[in-house]
């Protein structure tokens, strides 16, 4: 499938995710980065929602909102942000946040984890857990029913999936995790890797650079770090994965989605053609995010239905 349009446009301009000297990115050139948003007018519109509340899961940092303005209980769905485990906050996806908590009518809860690489593996990971186990712990808080489900793009599908199942080893149960062009495994020895390693917005070089930020040290084994390589999936909440098209991430995501399909897990996955990664945040960029976003909330309202 050749590229979308809109996506050859956009690579025009953005060639490469982060578009800089790798070599030369030290702690205060990462923090520079994270203070700009060269793309904010394209992640959507702030949407005004009655209830939007920061507030603490233990330890992490969360932002809570609401499109109704009642008191009742409703589903609650914990989103994890992208950004290579680096990259990204609560702030930079709070249109996205707010567009969850109108398109599925639940309690949204966006995470701001803790970052590499001055929080390595495994930090984010532990603060997605925190959040999720905190979740179950106080429904009342939350305005929870007691039905939960899990999103994330990118570092935050990794940790979405991971989440997901160290719910079902504690017993919890989810109802549902979506998964949007996740990194499933940090082996990056894929086709989809060799294919589209340079050029379609996230590199295979850049990819590398965020692991080893974030996972230098750690075993890419553990299944905390690459889900793809946990030892059962049996029993997880059913899925949704999103892949894109033109996207090193595209195999290993849509490998995870083919192996929980193997091991009875309900899961469909869907592939946006001609997309590159990163489409999903970006709906005034591409048409895709919005169909893509439409198809999530459809499958999360369905799976959070009391």
């Amino acid at each position: 499938m050749s590229l979308h349009p809109q996506a050859r446009a956009y690579l025009e301009l953005y060639p490469s995710d982060l578009g800089v000297d790798l070599g030369g990115l030290g702690q205060a050139e990462i923090e520079q980065m994270r203070a700009v948003d060269g793309l904010a007018d394209r992640r959507g519109p702030l949407t005004r929602l009655p209830f939007v509340r920061d507030a603490l899961a233990g330890e992490v940092p969360i932002r809570v909102y609401r499109a109704d303005p009642g008191d009742h209980t409703l589903p609650v769905i914990v989103y994890f942000h992208g950004g290579g485990w680096v990259f990204g906050s609560v702030r930079r996806n709070d249109a996205l946040g707010r567009d969850l908590a109108v398109r599925t009518s639940a309690v949204v809860v966006s995470v701001d984890y803790r970052l590499a690489p001055e929080h390595p593996f495994p930090a984010a990971a532990d603060d997605a857990w925190t959040v999720v186990r905190d979740i179950f712990a106080r429904p009342a808080f939350y305005q929870s029913n007691g039905n939960v489900a899990v999103i994330g793009d990118s570092a935050g599908g990794n940790l979405a999936a991971v989440a997901a199942w160290q719910a079902r080893d504690a017993g919890l149960t989810l109802a549902h995790q979506v998964l949007v062009y996740p990194i499933t495994d940090v082996a990056m020895d894929t086709a989809s890797y060799r294919e589209f390693a340079k050029g379609y917005g996230l590199d295979a070089e850049e990819m590398a650079w965020f692991a080893d930020r974030y996972a230098a040290e750690a075993d890419p084994l553990d299944p905390r770090l690459s889900p793809l390589r946990l030892g059962s999936c049996a029993g997880l909440a059913p899925a949704t994965v999103v892949s894109a098209d033109h996207d090193v991430l595209r195999d290993e995501g849509e490998a995870y989605g083919a192996r929980l399909a193997a091991e009875g897990v309900a899961v469909e996955v869907r592939r946006y053609p001609g997309t590159v990664h990163g489409f999903f945040g970006l709906p005034g960029w591409f048409d895709q995010a919005e169909e893509a976003r439409a198809y999530v909330a459809a499958r999360l309202r369905a799976a959070l239905e009391p």
